[in-house]
């Protein structure tokens, strides 16, 4: 099977792939970026060797890792400090109280999808669990078999940020919650307006 290259290459090989790794947010492959670049598998191979051992001779604060079967920028275990401070004290500020309720509905109903958490808040939480997701406190647990909507859980550090080994150490609280059941039959009640209202106003970003 030939390989699939383009008859000219797009651009200078090491240049392109290090623009690709740049916005990957996953790893790259050897074949998928050969694909990209329009150049043979085994000459990104060699390129990619020989940035990641470019970049550690220069003492980047970056290196280029080979994890997984894929490609990806990382970066270098003296400078994690330097990142972790950085990034802790953007997570600093004070969550909203749209957050927190977010929040809240999701530890008790995990794993849950966003439309359930909207159908619960009443409003639409897309840029709150967007918020959520990007300071570490939430994370995508699969899908839901039977709509594919994306279900979303609680992470390991929401445990340490409110100090609790386990999800069964949270307060009694879910029986103030409706229940997902119930939630189903309101639905088929109104013809379906629960989603509509969860969807006509939003928290925004918090």
């Amino acid at each position: 099977m030939s390989e699939d290259v383009l008859e000219v290459p797009v651009a200078e090989l090491r240049p392109s792939l290090e623009a690709l790794l740049m916005i990957a947010d996953q790893p790259l492959d050897d074949a998928t970026l050969a694909s990209a670049v329009g150049a043979p598998v085994a000459d990104v191979q060699g390129a990619l060797a020989e940035l990641a051992q470019e970049y550690a001779v220069q003492g980047r604060g970056f290196e280029l890792r080979n994890v997984a079967g894929g490609w990806r920028y990382y970066t270098r275990e003296e400078f994690a400090p330097v990142v972790e401070a950085f990034v802790l004290d953007g997570q600093q500020a004070r969550l909203t109280q749209a957050a927190l309720e977010t929040l809240a509905v999701v530890a008790y109903k995990q794993p849950v999808s966003r439309a359930r958490v909207s159908a619960i808040r009443g409003v639409n939480v897309d840029g709150v669990m967007r918020t959520l997701v990007t300071r570490g406190l939430v994370e995508e647990a699969g899908e839901d078999h039977s709509t594919g909507a994306h279900l979303y859980r609680t992470t390991s550090y929401f445990l340490e940020r409110i100090g609790v080994t386990s999800l069964d150490d949270l307060p009694e609280l879910a029986p103030y919650l409706p229940d997902l059941d119930d939630l189903d039959e309101l639905e088929e009640e109104l013809g379906g307006s629960v989603g509509v209202v969860s969807t006509g106003s939003s928290d925004g970003d918090a």
